[in-house]
């Protein structure tokens, strides 16, 4: 009597598949995600008491106008301004930059002072309102 030999099934998956499915989900997520759009916000409110120590203050105005420590500068004239106020300091280890922006003021106007604080190794603070009492 002759036996036969079973064949034998092979134990390897195929990944080819598995990257047709992950590349159509791909697709999908592409074309059914929605673009984010940044509204113009106001300041954000908080109901803290602690006040933030000021050595430097920057406000960005609707109208491109900037402000340094309440005098208009250019904003090209910005980081040469905060690097010598900076110099004249007794206590660089604790300087903060409060960033005062007008509602509309684009964000990437926020973030350029941002990373100056940050190119000096300083804090930056964004202004904040007072929630209003009830």
């Amino acid at each position: 009597m002759a036996l036969k030999k079973r064949a034998k099934i092979s134990p390897e998956f195929s990944m080819s598949s598995l990257t047709d499915i992950i590349f159509l989900l791909l697709i999908f997520f592409m074309l059914t995600s929605t673009v984010v759009k940044m509204d113009q916000y106001d300041l954000p409110e908080s109901n803290s008491k602690t006040v933030a120590p000021v050595n430097i203050t920057v406000g960005i105005k609707k109208d491109n106008t900037w402000e340094f420590n309440g005098q208009k500068v250019k904003p090209s004239q910005l980081k040469s301004k905060v690097r010598q106020t900076l110099a004249s300091q007794e206590n660089k280890k604790n300087a903060t930059i409060t960033i005062a922006a007008e509602k509309g003021v684009p964000f990437k106007k926020v973030m350029k002072v941002m990373e100056i604080a940050n190119s000096l190794k300083m804090r930056a603070i964004i202004a904040t309102k007072e929630v209003p009492k009830k």
